[in-house]
């Protein structure tokens, strides 16, 4: 059984005491592939010393994540992020998107941060990981504005309703689920067998968003199998099953 984390922070400073011993464990998992997204220009050498660590299993993202976007630098991020692009593969231009959750006064910003990355997964025919919070019709904005045949990616982390599920998966956006779905209040469980799976890929988003029973604690990427656990559930399938779809929707946004 082969598990997918579509979105781990490996690179964060909370896994320092035990970081390759905890990539290890989720390989031993099953989960054997680890898609990085960026977060600014201060990781991306943390990200490159990671790859180098674990070739067969860790793929890179480059981006500019929008709650490091501030009026004084982002010109310099996104140049980082162009520059990057242009040298080597990623699998995906992400995390980007739109955060009302932190700072409501960086909207314009962030917003032409956004869309101007989406213009760039367009020109090298990537993904995009979108990251949104307390942010959808501001993402929606955005993404309406650049809709295309050649835009597609991941809703990173989905936590909005049925209606916004649809509309995301009408824009060719995979569902991120991960740790939410195991929270009592989460509520997209509520919907999500109504979702074909074919729309749906796991992620972790650690070391945030643990899943139950970690909730609160730091989530790392072994923990997808509970996530994959828990959609088994829901769908009322086979775990080796889910794992081997969300795997499969994965590969065809990521192309590997």
């Amino acid at each position: 059984m082969i598990l997918t984390d579509t979105h781990t922070h490996l690179y964060s400073e909370e896994f320092a005491q035990d970081r390759t011993e905890m990539i290890e464990r989720a390989i031993d998992n099953g989960v054997s592939r680890f898609f990085i997204p960026s977060i600014d220009s201060a990781y991306t050498q943390k990200m490159y010393d990671l790859e180098a660590q674990f070739p067969d299993n860790i793929f890179l993202m480059m981006g500019l994540h929008p709650c490091y976007i501030k009026p004084e630098t982002y010109e310099l991020e996104l140049a980082h992020v162009e520059a990057e692009l242009s040298k080597r593969k990623f699998y995906a231009v992400g995390e980007i998107g739109v955060d009302m959750y932190w700072d409501k006064t960086t909207l314009k910003i962030q917003q032409d941060a956004f869309k101007r990355q989406i213009q760039l997964a367009k020109e090298h025919k990537l993904a995009i990981n979108i990251h949104c919070r307390e942010a959808f019709d501001e993402v929606f904005e955005v993404l309406e504005s650049e809709k295309a045949a050649d835009l597609f990616g991941i809703f990173h982390c989905f936590a909005g309703d049925f209606a916004q599920a649809k509309r995301a998966i009408d824009l060719n956006m995979k569902l991120g689920i991960g740790g939410v779905a195991t929270f009592k209040n989460g509520k997209i469980d509520q919907f999500l067998n109504e979702i074909d799976l074919k729309h749906i890929v796991l992620e972790t988003d650690s070391p945030y968003l643990a899943p139950v029973p970690f909730r609160g604690k730091r989530n790392e990427s072994s923990y997808t199998k509970l996530v994959a656990e828990k959609l088994a559930q829901i769908y009322q399938l086979p775990v080796e099953e889910i794992a081997r779809t969300t795997t499969e929707n994965s590969k065809a946004i990521f192309g590997i």
